[in-house]
Parts: C-alpha cells; sequence; structure tokens
C-alpha cells in the first residue's frame, strides 16, 4: 500500500482507533447499508468463502473482523465445534451478539472484543481463519498477518475476503466512478457518519490486490497463496495455508 489510509483525516488518533470509532458510529445501519452498497453480491462473496472454508471440515473456526458477523453466522452451517468471532469495534459486535442470539447459535459463536494485530489466542488453536472486508482496515497489515499465522494451526487454512479494482474495460472505469462518486454520496445519505464511506472507497483503491497481496501473504509465512477473483474483478477471495 503506498500509503495508509485514515477514516478522519484530521484525527490524532491512530489508524486502529478511528476504525473502532467509525465502525461504532455506524453499527447500526452498516448491514442494511452495505447490502444496498453491494447490491446484495456480497451474500454470494461469502457463501463461496464457506464453501472454501468447507472443505477441509474444520473444527475450531476465527473470524478476524467479524463485524455483525455475517460470516461468522454463515459458517455455522458448516457445524464447527467453535466459532469465535473477534473485532475492535464493540457496537458492531453488539449487533452482531443480537444476530447470533436470534439465530439461536450463542453456544456456537463467540463474540470477541479483540484485536487482528494482538490476538488473544494461544499458538496453532484454529483449524481455519477467514477476514472479510477487514484486512484493509488493519493498522500495521505485516503485524496482523504474522499474528494470524501464528494462532493458525499447521495446515490450516487462511481465507481472506476482500475489495479489489477490475483490471478490464469497462468495469474498471465503471467501479472507479462507482466508488469515488456514487458510495460516498450514498453513505453521506443514509449514515451518521459522513465520512466513513468516503474512507471504505478510498482504502478499497489504494489497497494491493490479486498477485501483490498474495506476494504479501507469502513474505509473512503463508504458503499456497492464491486469488480468486468475483463479479468481474471488484473483490477477490484468497486462500492460503500455514
Amino acid at each position: 500500500m503506498s500509503k495508509q489510509v485514515k477514516p478522519y483525516k484530521d484525527s490524532d488518533l491512530g489508524k486502529k482507533e478511528q476504525v473502532a470509532q467509525m465502525f461504532n458510529t455506524i453499527s447500526k445501519d452498516y448491514d442494511g447499508l452495505n447490502r444496498v452498497i453491494s447490491l446484495g453480491i456480497d451474500v454470494s462473496w461469502r457463501k463461496k468463502v464457506v464453501a472454501l472454508v468447507g472443505k477441509k471440515n474444520p473444527k475450531q473456526i476465527l473470524d478476524i473482523a467479524t463485524g455483525t458477523g455475517d460470516l461468522a453466522l454463515m459458517m455455522a452451517d458448516l457445524h464447527p465445534e467453535r466459532i469465535v468471532g473477534l473485532d475492535i469495534s464493540e457496537g458492531m459486535l453488539s449487533v452482531g451478539k443480537q444476530k447470533v442470539a436470534k439465530a439461536k447459535l450463542s453456544e456456537k459463536i463467540e463474540m470477541v472484543v479483540g484485536d487482528s494485530e494482538n490476538i488473544p489466542f494461544d499458538n496453532d488453536s484454529f483449524d481455519a481463519i477467514t477476514v472479510s472486508f477487514g484486512v484493509r482496515n488493519f493498522e500495521n497489515l505485516d503485524k496482523g498477518l504474522k499474528e494470524i499465522l501464528r494462532v493458525l494451526k499447521p495446515g490450516g487454512t487462511f481465507v481472506v475476503l476482500e475489495t479489489s479494482n477490475p483490471t478490464k474495460f469497462p468495469f474498471r472505469q465503471g467501479y472507479q466512478f462507482y466508488t469515488n462518486f456514487i458510495l460516498p454520496v450514498i453513505g453521506k445519505v443514509f449514515s451518521k457518519d459522513k465520512v466513513a464511506y468516503k474512507y471504505l472507497s478510498e482504502s478499497a483503491n489504494s489497497f494491493p490486490f490479486g498477485e501483490a497481496f498474495n506476494n504479501i501473504l507469502e513474505k509473512n509465512g503463508f504458503k499456497n497463496a492464491k486469488n480468486i477473483p468475483v463479479t468481474f474483478g471488484v473483490a477477490s477471495i484468497y486462500t492460503a495455508n500455514k
């Protein structure tokens, strides 16, 4: 990443604290607004992630940057022994806990306040670890990835769902117009936080994707890093192993 993009440019807080503040502010609007912004396509992307995670029948799953728990809830269909949803935003987790309770999955899914750069679990704890739309919010990407590698069991699977930039005409031009102009306007109209969705589009446009992110994964100790572009490349699913 050429520069570190933060939500609030006039704030003295670090990126981590700013991200937590931003998601606390938009937590109650996030699910509905996210469906509108992605046109509902993000649900199909998460289904692909669940299918990839399920290939090895994991018993212990960690979902980092779990937010309101969408992916964690979907992975319950894999029938693992335990799913832990980790997030730095208490506001997002509060919404997620309500969803987990409504689904009667509180004994299966544990929602935990925590930091991806200091994961509160022992080495080699999880068979599978996922992050959906969260790695670009890490303050120190390398440190966060090394922590994930630490708590992943040998042979375990790491799956990342993240925004990327289409490279082919006319999808590249259309996506840039949408993220630079349409998405921030939607955020301003519907969200309490007027800069949050501007940050989300800026961070999406500046984050390394494709082979660049595969190289970052392998540099931090992961093996067999691969990327799968979805929906003309507006997002990518990455898989890697320990």
